[in-house]
Protein backbone atom coordinates (compact mmCIF):
# COMPACT_ATOMS: atom_id res chain seq x y z
CA UNK A 1 0.00 0.00 0.00
CA UNK A 2 1.20 3.97 -0.48
CA UNK A 3 2.05 4.92 2.25
CA UNK A 4 2.71 9.17 2.09
CA UNK A 5 1.96 9.63 6.31
CA UNK A 6 4.96 12.24 8.20
CA UNK A 7 4.64 12.16 11.73
CA UNK A 8 4.18 16.01 12.09
CA UNK A 9 4.82 19.16 10.61
CA UNK A 10 8.08 19.73 10.99
CA UNK A 11 9.00 16.56 9.31
CA UNK A 12 6.26 17.58 6.35
CA UNK A 13 8.56 20.32 5.43
CA UNK A 14 11.76 18.61 4.77
CA UNK A 15 13.99 20.06 2.58
CA UNK A 16 12.69 23.40 2.23
CA UNK A 17 15.40 26.31 1.98
CA UNK A 18 15.67 29.65 1.69
CA UNK A 19 14.62 31.76 -1.44
CA UNK A 20 11.55 28.99 -2.27
CA UNK A 21 8.85 29.67 -4.25
CA UNK A 22 5.60 28.41 -1.91
CA UNK A 23 1.73 28.21 -2.31
CA UNK A 24 -0.55 28.25 1.03
CA UNK A 25 -4.35 27.39 0.50
CA UNK A 26 -6.97 29.24 2.66
CA UNK A 27 -9.10 32.14 1.95
CA UNK A 28 -8.65 34.93 4.42
CA UNK A 29 -8.49 32.35 7.79
CA UNK A 30 -10.91 29.65 6.19
CA UNK A 31 -9.12 26.62 5.18
CA UNK A 32 -5.34 28.04 5.82
CA UNK A 33 -2.37 25.22 6.69
CA UNK A 34 -2.13 26.40 10.31
CA UNK A 35 0.19 23.95 11.78
CA UNK A 36 3.11 24.00 8.66
CA UNK A 37 3.01 27.99 8.96
CA UNK A 38 4.11 27.48 12.51
CA UNK A 39 6.65 24.67 11.09
CA UNK A 40 7.77 27.77 8.48
CA UNK A 41 7.65 30.11 11.23
CA UNK A 42 10.12 27.78 13.66
CA UNK A 43 12.40 27.05 10.54
CA UNK A 44 13.38 30.23 10.13
CA UNK A 45 13.84 30.08 6.31
CA UNK A 46 13.80 33.64 4.90
CA UNK A 47 13.37 35.21 1.29
CA UNK A 48 10.41 33.09 0.45
CA UNK A 49 7.70 34.01 -2.25
CA UNK A 50 4.76 33.43 -1.35
CA UNK A 51 1.47 32.69 -3.45
CA UNK A 52 -1.54 32.98 -1.30
CA UNK A 53 -5.16 34.61 -1.93
CA UNK A 54 -4.27 36.99 1.03
CA UNK A 55 -1.42 37.72 3.68
CA UNK A 56 -3.42 36.62 6.86
CA UNK A 57 -4.04 39.19 9.75
CA UNK A 58 -1.07 40.13 11.46
CA UNK A 59 -1.14 37.45 14.68
CA UNK A 60 -2.17 35.13 12.59
CA UNK A 61 -1.97 33.03 9.30
CA UNK A 62 0.61 34.29 6.87
CA UNK A 63 0.49 37.34 8.65
CA UNK A 64 2.95 35.55 11.18
CA UNK A 65 5.94 35.16 8.23
CA UNK A 66 5.67 38.58 7.46
CA UNK A 67 6.32 39.55 10.34
CA UNK A 68 9.43 38.25 10.93
CA UNK A 69 10.52 39.22 7.43
CA UNK A 70 10.82 35.73 6.47
CA UNK A 71 8.70 36.57 3.04
CA UNK A 72 10.66 38.49 0.39
CA UNK A 73 7.67 38.53 -2.23
CA UNK A 74 3.59 38.31 -1.66
CA UNK A 75 1.52 37.23 -4.70
CA UNK A 76 -2.31 37.93 -3.78
CA UNK A 77 -5.15 38.85 -4.57
CA UNK A 78 -6.62 40.44 -1.36
CA UNK A 79 -4.40 42.24 1.54
CA UNK A 80 -6.94 44.63 3.14
CA UNK A 81 -6.55 42.99 6.83
CA UNK A 82 -2.88 42.98 7.45
CA UNK A 83 -1.66 46.00 8.50
CA UNK A 84 2.16 44.49 8.92
CA UNK A 85 1.76 44.14 5.05
CA UNK A 86 0.65 47.75 4.22
CA UNK A 87 3.61 49.14 6.07
CA UNK A 88 6.09 46.59 4.72
CA UNK A 89 4.57 47.60 0.87
CA UNK A 90 4.70 51.16 1.94
CA UNK A 91 8.40 51.11 3.13
CA UNK A 92 9.66 49.20 0.34
CA UNK A 93 10.43 46.06 2.51
CA UNK A 94 8.11 43.64 0.96
CA UNK A 95 8.00 43.33 -2.92
CA UNK A 96 3.92 42.69 -3.54
CA UNK A 97 2.06 41.85 -7.15
CA UNK A 98 -1.37 41.96 -6.70
CA UNK A 99 -3.50 39.94 -8.87
CA UNK A 100 -7.26 39.82 -9.97
CA UNK A 101 -8.87 36.66 -7.98
CA UNK A 102 -10.13 34.91 -11.03
CA UNK A 103 -6.81 35.25 -12.78
CA UNK A 104 -4.85 34.16 -9.89
CA UNK A 105 -7.02 31.18 -9.19
CA UNK A 106 -6.45 30.53 -13.20
CA UNK A 107 -2.79 31.15 -13.00
CA UNK A 108 -2.48 28.40 -10.32
CA UNK A 109 -4.73 26.03 -11.92
CA UNK A 110 -2.48 26.58 -15.34
CA UNK A 111 0.03 25.95 -13.11
CA UNK A 112 -1.37 22.31 -11.99
CA UNK A 113 -2.04 21.14 -16.05
CA UNK A 114 1.15 22.26 -17.66
CA UNK A 115 -0.66 25.29 -19.27
CA UNK A 116 1.98 27.84 -19.87
CA UNK A 117 -0.37 30.91 -20.40
CA UNK A 118 -3.90 31.60 -21.35
CA UNK A 119 -5.83 34.88 -22.00
CA UNK A 120 -8.70 36.97 -20.02
CA UNK A 121 -10.49 40.59 -20.23
CA UNK A 122 -9.63 41.08 -16.67
CA UNK A 123 -7.00 43.85 -16.19
CA UNK A 124 -6.96 44.95 -19.94
CA UNK A 125 -6.56 48.81 -20.12
CA UNK A 126 -5.18 49.14 -16.39
CA UNK A 127 -1.66 48.78 -14.44
CA UNK A 128 -2.90 44.69 -14.32
CA UNK A 129 -1.84 44.79 -17.77
CA UNK A 130 1.41 47.10 -18.16
CA UNK A 131 4.23 44.45 -20.02
CA UNK A 132 1.89 41.85 -21.13
CA UNK A 133 0.59 41.08 -24.34
CA UNK A 134 -2.60 42.05 -25.37
CA UNK A 135 -4.90 40.14 -28.44
CA UNK A 136 -8.13 40.89 -29.67
CA UNK A 137 -10.64 37.59 -30.27
CA UNK A 138 -14.09 38.32 -31.69
CA UNK A 139 -13.71 42.00 -31.44
CA UNK A 140 -12.77 41.69 -27.90
CA UNK A 141 -9.43 42.65 -25.90
CA UNK A 142 -7.87 39.55 -23.75
CA UNK A 143 -4.24 40.27 -21.28
CA UNK A 144 -2.34 36.84 -21.59
CA UNK A 145 -1.30 35.33 -18.39
CA UNK A 146 0.81 32.70 -17.22
CA UNK A 147 1.08 30.11 -15.42
CA UNK A 148 2.09 29.90 -11.38
CA UNK A 149 3.76 26.83 -10.16
CA UNK A 150 5.56 26.69 -6.30
CA UNK A 151 8.48 24.65 -4.81
CA UNK A 152 6.16 23.83 -2.17
CA UNK A 153 2.38 23.40 -1.83
CA UNK A 154 1.02 23.49 1.38
CA UNK A 155 -2.56 23.15 1.80
CA UNK A 156 -5.26 21.87 4.34
CA UNK A 157 -8.38 19.30 4.34
CA UNK A 158 -10.95 18.26 6.29
CA UNK A 159 -10.24 14.97 5.98
CA UNK A 160 -7.29 12.41 4.07
CA UNK A 161 -6.40 8.86 4.08
CA UNK A 162 -2.93 7.39 4.44
CA UNK A 163 -2.46 7.78 0.70
CA UNK A 164 -2.92 11.28 -0.06
CA UNK A 165 -6.37 11.42 -0.90
CA UNK A 166 -8.06 14.59 0.71
CA UNK A 167 -12.04 15.92 1.38
CA UNK A 168 -11.99 19.40 1.65
CA UNK A 169 -15.00 21.01 4.06
CA UNK A 170 -17.50 23.40 2.75
CA UNK A 171 -15.68 27.15 1.73
CA UNK A 172 -12.44 25.76 3.38
CA UNK A 173 -11.91 24.46 -0.14
CA UNK A 174 -11.16 27.61 -1.49
CA UNK A 175 -7.90 27.87 -3.31
CA UNK A 176 -6.39 24.13 -2.15
CA UNK A 177 -7.61 22.01 -4.49
CA UNK A 178 -6.09 23.86 -7.33
CA UNK A 179 -2.99 24.73 -5.15
CA UNK A 180 -2.69 21.07 -4.32
CA UNK A 181 -2.22 20.40 -8.29
CA UNK A 182 0.37 22.99 -8.62
CA UNK A 183 3.39 22.32 -5.99
CA UNK A 184 6.58 20.08 -6.97
CA UNK A 185 6.17 18.85 -3.34
CA UNK A 186 2.55 19.59 -1.93
CA UNK A 187 2.00 19.11 1.61
CA UNK A 188 -1.20 17.95 3.30
CA UNK A 189 -2.42 18.41 6.80
CA UNK A 190 -5.77 17.23 7.75
CA UNK A 191 -7.89 17.32 10.71
CA UNK A 192 -8.86 13.39 10.29
CA UNK A 193 -6.50 11.40 8.88
CA UNK A 194 -7.77 7.69 7.77
CA UNK A 195 -6.07 4.13 6.36
CA UNK A 196 -6.12 4.09 2.22
CA UNK A 197 -9.78 2.52 1.10
CA UNK A 198 -12.19 4.26 3.78
CA UNK A 199 -12.62 7.84 1.97
CA UNK A 200 -15.78 6.99 -0.77
CA UNK A 201 -13.78 7.69 -4.08
CA UNK A 202 -16.87 9.94 -5.01
CA UNK A 203 -16.03 12.37 -2.56
CA UNK A 204 -12.36 13.16 -2.55
CA UNK A 205 -11.39 16.57 -3.97
CA UNK A 206 -7.56 16.11 -4.80
CA UNK A 207 -6.30 12.19 -5.39
CA UNK A 208 -3.21 11.51 -3.74
CA UNK A 209 -1.45 11.08 -6.96
CA UNK A 210 -0.67 15.02 -6.45
CA UNK A 211 0.07 14.77 -2.89
CA UNK A 212 3.62 13.94 -1.53
CA UNK A 213 3.38 14.09 2.30
CA UNK A 214 0.46 14.38 4.74
CA UNK A 215 0.04 14.70 8.47
CA UNK A 216 -2.38 15.05 10.95
CA UNK A 217 -2.55 18.57 12.28
CA UNK A 218 -3.58 19.55 15.43
CA UNK A 219 -4.32 22.56 18.14
CA UNK A 220 -6.45 23.80 15.21
CA UNK A 221 -7.85 27.80 16.35
CA UNK A 222 -9.69 28.08 13.33
CA UNK A 223 -10.52 31.92 13.93
CA UNK A 224 -13.04 33.96 12.07
CA UNK A 225 -11.23 37.15 10.23
CA UNK A 226 -14.21 39.18 10.97
CA UNK A 227 -17.44 38.66 12.74
CA UNK A 228 -21.08 40.88 12.29
CA UNK A 229 -23.44 40.40 14.92
CA UNK A 230 -26.63 42.30 15.43
CA UNK A 231 -26.61 45.13 18.72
Amino acid sequence: MINKVVNNAEEAIKGVEDGMTFMLGGFGLCGIPENAIQALLKSEVKNLTCISNNAGVDDFGLGLLLKTHQVKKMISSYVGENAEFERQLLAGELEVDLIPQGTLAERIRAGGAGIPAFFTPAGVGTEVAEGKEVREFDGKKYLMESWLKADFAFVKAWKGDTAGNLIYKGTARNFNPMMATAGKITVAEVEELVPAGELDPNEIHTSGVFVQRIFQGKDYEKRIEQRTVRS
